[in-house]
């Protein structure tokens, strides 16, 4: 059959059409691939699940790895990233264990991680000594990056990812110290331009954060923001949802599960749909056999410094020590205790807790007693009786004047008040310090 006034027959027409359906339909099948998007929070310094019962036993960096690296076999391209908050401060082998957090991090093979202020708990420096993807928008250093740029390949297409991530100021624990020499800057705007600048290039935008979606929203444009990683919640993870444009995401927390994402991308970077899963990872996930040795050097480690702390406990048992603390020498000296009592001196270890410097030998050897000497400070379980500035910072060890009754002087007895002071008082640490202006306040 012709059609009148045309020299196209009506099959050229079907053969045209039927073409342009399964062209079609090849390009919208290359285009309907997502990209696999796995998302974590924090940590919060578990590197392992407690396995006393059966429903605490979820999550650990060995169950994660094994994990990753099944997803990773099924499709290379998959990304992943974290809120950050990966490790704690607040036991005493807290430190040993962030450091093999780290370690095992770093064979998760992240993409991106926020950094939170709790990452911060032992310096800057402790942080960058493995090669984690960190990323923090709103600070220079060295060791950590401003944004992450990504890209994988979806069918026939290019997805170009970038990855920023803010460390809000307003919770920082400098901002409790006079003189804030915090180098986190509160410039929203400088971050903004950025991600609005990879939006208008075609980027799928992500933003990380410790912050709660409405903190968010206050200081941030989401009309560029494509994928918004919020506060944590507790353990499970919050239902993604749209704020506009924008797909906001809400990790669980102390690294019990992970979740996935699968989104569609249009040719602009924008996100169409996706679908979500949240994995979990019970005993019924094996641990990684590559993870092996890492998890037998974390458990020599722990167990070497346990030792460690039973001889230094069968010392202080043994009376070995010659500090006797502050509640010894307030038996016979009550009205120069109670003045302690009231002056910083007595808080001194809490500031040091408030800066995130409770970790740092030059800052711990003045802010409690005999940290470093023989039976003096250890930490916070062992040696509880002698947090602070105490009496024998100033007067020396006191424990043989105490038992002696007074007899026995302290070994400081003779020196004059301005030495006693500038034990610690020095221009690098107390560049303001003056002596007739400071004595009054704890003058006894």
């Amino acid at each position: 059959m012709r059609l009148k006034g045309s020299n196209v027959t009506l099959k050229t027409i079907c053969g045209l059409i039927n073409f342009l359906i399964f062209t079609f339909a090849v390009a919208t099948s290359v285009n309907a691939q997502p990209l696999p998007l796995i998302y974590s929070g924090n940590l919060d310094g578990e590197l392992e699940p407690c396995g006393c019962t059966e429903e605490g036993n979820l999550g650990g960096i060995n169950r994660r790895v094994s994990l990753l690296d099944k997803l990773r076999a099924d499709n290379p391209q998959l990304v992943a990233i974290s809120g950050g908050g990966l490790i704690s401060a607040e036991g005493s082998t807290d430190r040993i264990k962030a450091k093999y957090i780290l370690k095992g991090f770093a064979d998760l093979h992240y993409d991106a991680i926020g950094v939170q202020w709790k990452d911060l708990s032992y310096g800057a420096d402790f942080i960058v000594q493995n090669p984690l993807p960190w990323v923090v928008s709103n600070w220079k250093h060295d060791g950590v990056a401003a944004e992450k740029t990504l890209s994988r390949s979806i069918g026939e297409k290019i997805v170009k990812i970038k990855v920023f991530s803010w460390l809000d100021p307003d919770y920082s624990p400098m901002r409790q110290m006079h003189g804030d020499h915090s180098v986190v800057v509160d410039n929203v705007e400088h971050v903004n331009t950025a991600i609005a600048q990879a939006d208008s290039q075609g980027f799928v935008t992500v933003l990380l954060t410790s912050l709660p979606l409405e903190a968010v929203k206050e200081r941030f444009d989401l009309k560029m923001v494509d994928v918004l990683l919020v506060r944590a919640s507790y353990e499970v993870f919050g239902e993604p949802k749209s704020e506009g444009k924008t797909l906001v995401l809400q990790p669980g927390s102390r690294g019990m599960r992970i979740a996935r994402l699968d989104l569609n991308i249009d040719a602009k970077g924008d996100i169409k749909d996706w679908t979500h899963k949240i994995i979990g990872l019970p005993s019924s996930v094996a641990d990684s056999p590559r993870m092996a040795s890492w998890y037998k050097a974390y458990n020599d480690e722990v167990k070497q410094d346990y030792l460690q702390r039973v001889a230094i406990r069968k010392q202080l048992d043994s009376g070995a020590s010659t500090f006797a603390g502050e509640e010894v020498c307030k038996t016979c000296h009550a009205a120069e205790h109670k003045k302690w009592f009231d002056s910083q001196h007595a808080i001194a270890y809490e500031d040091l807790e408030g800066v995130n410097k409770a970790f740092d030998p030059a800052c711990i050897v003045c802010h409690t007693v005999g940290f470093g000497e023989p039976g003096g400070f250890v930490d916070m379980s062992l040696t509880p009786h002698l947090l602070n500035v105490q009496c024998e910072n100033c007067h020396g060890a006191a424990k043989e004047h105490a038992e002696s009754k007074g007899v026995k002087p302290v070994s400081n007895h003779d020196w004059p008040k301005e030495k006693i002071c500038a034990q610690c008082h020095v221009q690098k640490h107390s560049p303001s310090f003056s002596f007739e202006q400071y004595w009054p306040k704890i003058a006894h």
